[in-house]
């Protein structure tokens, strides 16, 4: 029978729940239990004022920040608009059914002034972490780090050469942190290379062709994580070169240990972490066992001998070709003694004329010299322990333990949507990163948390006669999921 249409008759009274309304499932009603914002506002007591107008609740900024990285909402115009008409989003931001969203514009001038000035970000970006601590998530043996490019909120079609330098007529905030940072060795001092163009809209921003596409500006996101379960550790901001990355990669290794006593056993890593200088850091500095591949290009493109081929003898300080025959740093002795190292920080052996002119090998060990020559490092010794760890059945684990990383990009930029910077500058880049790590490292608390929700619903079916409350209450729990 056709159902006729009902004049409408407003109630007069209603009774709604917004508690019920939200799905026992819901991500935010998950991570929810992890939001600890208790500290945070008392760190951000110093930056109000006594007197006034009260401010709009620093919790709910952060709270909303949170919902807009979580589901990969960008645009914070937007996300006033999903707020005030999601009901999960209002129950986690506390607003109720009749609370006012605060307008976009409150986001960016506490961005500016009090989250920057007092490091809030970051400092909730610990504050997750912490917890990750003490839920066991972090087991602090093994770290893997390496570094992606994110591409910067700058259009090709404004770029400038080089050489040139910034247009008279470039202002802005972008500018004035790109000036506070060229001394900075994550960005300015990186490198002495004058990059081929620059943005006046973000002059921090580099260009690159790094993914061998066309070229872009862009930052680098630098995570260093916990390979057990892939939690963040760290995350920096730096310009898109491999030295920035290297210098990115002490910082957070330094902090980690400064601020939680994070102590790692190895560290694993690409080729681009593999410099001699690199290594050395982590053997003779730091302890850590590296598991990464060593940064050589020793092998010779025309075929004949690479150093490999040359044995060396830690005793003597000596090469010994394949011939049999000694290659030594000087071949007379000086008045005052000298160390050999060049400015390249390299040593060089040399054999003696004598001995390679009549050589049977010399065509295929140094056909164009009247002597072959030899380079060592001064950090060989870290490149040595390097090559041997890279021999073992630990570094096969390690190369796969290493993708976690890969995976943690991949699902910032496609699930979170942060393949593009939004916010211009080195602060910018750097809020960004920071609160895509604290929503990355509450999905995983949220991971271990259904993980041992599961092993507690399997040891309750098990063994009901010991736990006959939570059994009980279990199989409700799993009578309200399988309701239409």
């Amino acid at each position: 029978m056709m159902g006729e249409r009902r004049v409408r008759q407003d109630a007069l009274f209603y009774e709604f729940s917004l508690e019920r309304h939200v799905p026992e499932r819901h991500l935010l009603r998950s991570i929810d239990r992890f939001v600890e914002l208790d500290g945070l506002r008392q760190e951000l007591a110093p930056f109000y004022s006594e007197m006034g107008r009260p401010s709009i609740d620093p919790e709910l900024l952060i709270r909303m920040l949170i919902v807009g990285y979580c589901f990969g909402i960008r645009s914070e115009r937007r996300l006033c608009e999903e707020v005030h008409l999601n009901l999960a989003y209002r129950w986690f931001c506390g607003l109720g059914l009749d609370g006012e969203v605060p307008d976009h514009s409150t986001f960016s001038k506490n961005r500016h002034g009090r989250f920057r000035d007092s490091d809030l970000l970051r400092r909730l970006f610990e504050t997750v972490l912490q917890r990750c601590i003490e839920e066991g998530l972090v087991g602090g043996e093994g770290f893997a780090i390496d570094a992606s490019l994110i591409a910067a909120e700058a259009s090709d079609r404004t770029r400038v050469e080089g050489t040139a330098g910034l247009p008279p007529d470039a202002a802005g905030r972008a500018v004035e942190e790109y000036l506070a940072v060229l001394d900075d060795a994550a960005f300015g001092a990186a490198t002495e290379v004058t990059p081929k163009f620059m943005a006046p809209a973000d002059p921090a921003a580099r260009w690159t062709a790094a993914h061998r596409g066309p070229a872009f500006f862009a930052y680098s996101v630098n995570y260093l994580i916990d390979v057990d379960n892939a939690i963040i550790v760290d995350v920096e901001a730096t310009t898109a070169i491999r030295q920035a990355e290297v210098t990115a990669a002490k910082r957070m290794i330094e902090r980690s240990l400064e601020g939680f006593a994070l102590d790692p056993a190895r560290l694993i890593g690409d080729t681009a972490y593999g410099s001699a200088e690199m290594l050395n850091w982590l053997v003779h500095d730091r302890g850590i066992e590296p598991h990464i591949p060593v940064f050589d290009k020793s092998q010779r493109p025309d075929g004949t001998f690479s150093r490999e081929d040359f044995a060396y003898d830690h005793v003597s300080d000596t090469y010994r070709c394949p011939a049999g025959k000694t290659l030594q740093r000087y071949r007379r002795r000086f008045t005052v003694p000298r160390s050999g190292v060049m400015k390249n920080k390299m040593i060089y052996y040399r054999a003696s004329k004598h001995d390679c002119g009549p050589c049977p090998l010399k065509s295929g060990c140094c056909p164009n010299e009247p002597a072959r020559k030899v380079q060592r490092s001064i950090h060989e010794g870290a490149r040595d322990l390097a090559r041997e760890i890279a021999k073992t059945e630990a570094y096969r684990t390690s190369r796969c333990q290493r993708k976690k990383v890969e995976m943690l990009f991949a699902h910032l930029k496609r699930i979170l949507k942060l393949d593009r910077l939004r916010l211009r500058g080195p602060n910018g880049a750097r809020d960004e990163f920071h609160l895509a790590a604290t929503a990355q490292n509450l999905r995983k608390l949220l991971c271990r948390y259904q993980c041992r929700l599961a092993e507690a619903i399997h040891l309750a079916i098990a063994r009901p006669d010991q736990h006959p409350s939570l059994t009980r209450s279990l199989k409700n729990r799993l009578v309200q999921r399988n309701r239409p």
